[in-house]
């Protein structure tokens, strides 16, 4: 049966899944994966830097596109241009080597988009706004100021409620807490720690963000025992999907938002 099933729903994405453009049918096979409706019913998709296997990542397109599919989120990093501007790239440098840092907005690629585009971009979805500020990378703040201005930026738009920010370094997340508690905040990590949701939870933290290949069932029981939601990062393999929903993930956040509302059949 799960041989036929693995197949069945493979069929079913080659014959309804485009990866660049047209429509997007929906795959209606969660029952195929042996995933409850009540499993599924609560877990949110959140699409990693917007439809990046279809569109260009980190761009409008991809955002729009998360959308067109039916992402219930999307996620994105931001950074801070030499002149102050914050911006949507994932790495530090440009592809031609530039730092982001050290380049004026008005200097970057126009796929670059800045902040405020990029959420006006993902109308109708919530947002995981990813703030990039790892020590070992050229463009640190140890200040946090790059946390003041995202938050600044997001409690002017007056829809606190759409956004989730997250970011590796506790200390930024804490800033964030700080600074706008009615916005959540979420820490990401490659493993979660023994007892992280404790010390979560005694920060006013709503989740943790650990990596797919790190995380187990225990993690998740264990944080959901405490109160604390678990999203996971980056998945794209439907089976491993199946598993995460039925362990009872919160949210899963994938290159392929098409694939993962396949598989709970949306």
């Amino acid at each position: 049966m799960w041989i036929v099933s693995v197949f069945t729903f493979w069929q079913t994405v080659g014959n309804n899944r485009v990866h660049g453009k047209g429509p997007i049918v929906p795959i209606h096979t969660s029952w195929r994966w042996g995933v409850s409706m009540a499993q599924v019913s609560r877990v949110q998709v959140m699409a990693h830097r917007g439809a990046s296997r279809a569109e260009q990542e980190n761009t409008l397109a991809a955002f729009r596109r998360a959308g067109e599919m039916g992402a219930h989120a999307v996620e994105l990093d931001v950074r801070r241009s030499s002149d102050g501007v914050l911006v949507v790239h994932h790495n530090p440098h440009l592809t031609d080597g530039r730092l982001v840092a050290a380049t004026a907005h008005a200097q970057l690629p126009t796929s670059v988009p800045t902040l405020g585009e990029a959420l006006d971009a993902c109308a109708g979805m919530w947002v995981n706004v990813e703030i990039k500020n790892d020590p070992e990378e050229p463009d640190f703040d140890a200040t946090e100021s790059i946390a003041d201005e995202t938050l600044a930026h997001l409690l002017a738009r007056n829809e606190d409620d759409r956004w989730l920010v997250s970011c590796f370094r506790m200390e930024t997340v804490d800033r964030c807490r700080a600074l706008a508690p009615q916005i959540k905040t979420a820490w990401l990590c490659v493993q979660a720690p023994e007892g992280i949701a404790a010390t979560l939870v005694k920060k006013g933290h709503l989740a943790v963000h650990p990596w797919v290949k790190t995380l187990t069932r225990d993690t998740i029981d264990a944080c959901h025992a405490a109160g604390v939601q678990v999203n996971t990062w980056t998945c794209d393999d439907p089976a491993r999907m199946a598993e995460l929903i039925e362990w009872g993930i919160d949210g899963i956040c994938t290159n392929e938002p098409d694939v993962a509302l396949g598989v709970l059949g949306r």
